[in-house]
């Protein structure tokens, strides 16, 4: 099975009520405990790279880590881009092989993201290439994307339908409460995601595939084990696995995780040199990082996607 776009993904999670995950990957290892999961579980899967992992692992490893991944399982992965802060870079990727490009112009006033937005749909849909757009802005730190809490702003309801009408995007991701990174509000604050700015974006794109970015839970085992092993993120709050689930069943389709997977390789990293201080093979603390990447994805797709055996 080759690569593919979102579209048909998209279509089957909505209809079935779950969400495809959305990983962010950076090196071999991420990709293989991500697919090993997937593999286990039978689920589709978005693989998602940003400026800065392209920056890191160059496009060409990272494509063909991908390509590899696709040949080893035969599921149906989609290559996508994670927050395109141009039309150059999202062209560049096209260009690159992959599948499917977020372009990311919710920091620009209405209409120039509007433009921009439909500036990439016209060049990906050319070649087959799904395109997620944004409105609204999430807070938080998460590679080249720093937003202030004071500069983020909810979706406003009342443009979803004009920007889709106008752009073209195959999907939107909105802002109903969720932030990037993994210190995602301050201590005591309780997390609540914006249920009725969900609804009302449903009610007015009926069957249209809604996007969250900024979804990691910061799972509590993994803060404790990098804190245990000499980290300092006692105070590191996440999106609740319950609220997530519920995205899930009404119209999100892609839920983008990154945070969780970089916590769980901190974590198996940390442990298995802490407990073996004389190991330098990379291949033994890598592999205990990898294995950990993978039982946080079979977490996310039995406990929160829905998504295991939609493949």
């Amino acid at each position: 099975m080759p690569l593919v776009n979102t579209s048909e993904m998209f279509k089957k999670a909505y209809e079935g009520g779950y969400a495809i995950g959305a990983f962010n990957v950076n090196n071999m290892e991420i990709v293989q405990g991500i697919v090993e999961a997937c593999k286990e579980l039978n689920s589709p899967v978005i693989l998602q790279a940003s400026g800065g992992a392209r920056k890191y692992a160059h496009s060409a490893y990272l494509y063909n880590m991908v390509q590899a991944a696709v040949a080893e399982t035969d599921l149906p992965i989609a290559l996508h881009l994670d927050h395109g802060a141009s039309f150059e870079l999202c062209k560049d990727c096209i260009e690159s092989g992959f599948t499917s490009v977020m372009i990311d112009g919710s920091h620009l006033d209405y209409e120039e993201n509007v433009a921009v937005t439909k500036k990439v749909v016209e060049y990906a849909h050319k070649y087959n290439v799904t395109v997620e757009g944004e409105l609204g802005q999430l807070a938080g730190i998460e590679d080249e994307v720093n937003v202030d809490a004071d500069k983020a702003n909810y979706t406003d309801p009342g443009q979803v339908q004009d920007f889709v009408s106008r752009t073209g995007v195959d999907s939107l991701a909105i802002a109903i409460g969720t932030s990037h990174g993994a210190f995602k509000f301050k201590p005591g604050q309780k997390p609540q995601l914006r249920f009725d700015i969900l609804q009302e974006v449903m009610d007015r794109l009926p069957g249209f595939p809604i996007v969250l970015h900024g979804a990691s839970s910061v799972m509590p085992e993994y803060v404790a084990m990098v804190n245990q092993f000499g980290g300092q993120m006692a105070d590191a709050i996440g999106i609740p696995e319950d609220m997530l689930r519920q995205a899930a069943s009404m119209a999100v389709c892609k839920i983008n995780v990154d945070s969780d997977l970089r916590l769980a390789m901190t974590a198996g990293i940390r442990k298995h040199l802490a407990e073996n201080p004389t190991h330098f093979d990379p291949r033994q603390y890598l592999g205990d990082g990898r294995q950990f990447i993978t039982d946080v994805v079979k977490h996310k797709i039995t406990e929160v996607l829905g998504s295991a055996g939609k493949a």
